[in-house]
């Protein structure tokens, strides 16, 4: 009789384990579901329910999070303070690029191109080439060449022009509608939104630029980035180096800009954010022009929480610090 007792309670016993361990994983699945999964490094994984994209560099990477909102995780690929022409993919960014439903890059060769780093990425996991979106199709590719080696490459800095980047949001937003047609209002209001924001700063950039002393109309840099803004708005570029090599800030490219700035009274120098401060400082040492206490910017926008962490930021810090030297 004992010996039939104990075997009904350990079975009872039994029973109610189990019971238990399978409420104990049905929890953890829903709270799962809900939050995401949490991987080997502890780290919380993407909603499965969002869009997953990944963008080629910083500024982009803004822009997606702008017209995506809540219905988009994205990963960047090229961080802050890294040269976007020459990156090199991590293992993380060739999984994100596999999972993805849809990839933004800049074009016009800031990636390096169809051979560069970013579509050998794109090729080597496999991914469709259908779901990735350049959004300079439809800019005017401008060209810059170096008269010293006479070599000629596209600039990839358009995004500079508020008025470029307004057309990039317009690509993006029809790039997400066409991807995921079930949140077209969604992604329509906040790019209207966007785009609205973007259209006031146009007219900030058209209105500063245009009460500038025309003498003063002319930008010096370290690099040629801003050639599509200052066409916009009829400015004169100079510069150090035009087309980025291993060599920027050569004796003959320090030369040819002194010359230019004797001969244009250039009033200011300006030093961009990731660029190395000796070439302009050389130039500022044997021109005797300033160089303005505050860097502008040209390839990224700054890290989060930086005073330059969105493409708004970015673009009123540019044009407030711009014609603020130059009005001087």
């Amino acid at each position: 009789m004992k010996t039939v007792l104990r075997g009904t309670i350990l079975a009872s016993l039994i029973l109610l384990l189990v019971f238990l361990v399978a409420c104990g994983g049905d929890d953890t699945t829903s709270a799962a579901d809900q939050e995401g999964t949490t991987n080997d490094a502890g780290e919380t994984t993407a909603n499965e329910d969002r869009l997953q994209v990944v963008s080629s560099f910083t500024i982009i990477t803004d822009m997606v999070r702008e017209v995506g909102g809540d219905k988009v995780d994205v990963h960047n690929l090229v961080p802050t303070g890294t040269d976007p022409h020459e990156y090199e993919p991590l293992p993380e960014d060739t999984k994100k690029a596999a999972d993805a439903d849809i990839l933004f890059y800049n074009g016009m060769n800031l990636e390096g191109g169809e051979d560069g780093w970013f579509f050998k990425m794109i090729d080597s996991v496999g991914q469709d080439h259908d779901k990735v979106y350049s959004l300079t199709e439809k800019v005017e590719p401008m060209y810059l060449r170096d008269e010293t080696t006479n070599e000629t490459e596209i600039n990839p800095h358009s995004f500079i022009n508020p008025v470029v980047g307004i057309q990039m949001v317009k690509d993006m937003r029809d790039a997400f509608v066409e991807v995921d047609p079930d949140n077209k209002d969604y992604y329509e209001k906040r790019a209207s939104d966007y785009l609205d924001r973007l259209g006031e700063i146009e007219k900030e950039y058209a209105d500063q630029l245009g009460e500038l002393p025309e003498e003063n109309k002319v930008l010096v840099t370290s690099e040629c980035a801003f050639q599509y803004m200052l066409d916009r708005y009829d400015m004169k570029e100079a510069c150090i180096w035009k087309v980025d090599t291993e060599e920027n800030g050569s004796p003959e490219q320090i030369t040819s800009l002194l010359k230019f700035i004797e001969e244009e009274n250039v009033p200011l120098l300006f030093l961009e954010s990731n660029v190395d401060p000796r070439p302009m400082e050389t130039v500022s040492k044997e021109s005797g022009i300033d160089i303005f206490e505050k860097p502008i910017y040209s390839d990224e926008i700054g890290k989060p929480g930086d005073e330059v962490d969105t493409y708004v930021k970015y673009l009123k810090y540019n044009i407030n610090i711009i014609s603020e030297g130059l009005s001087q």
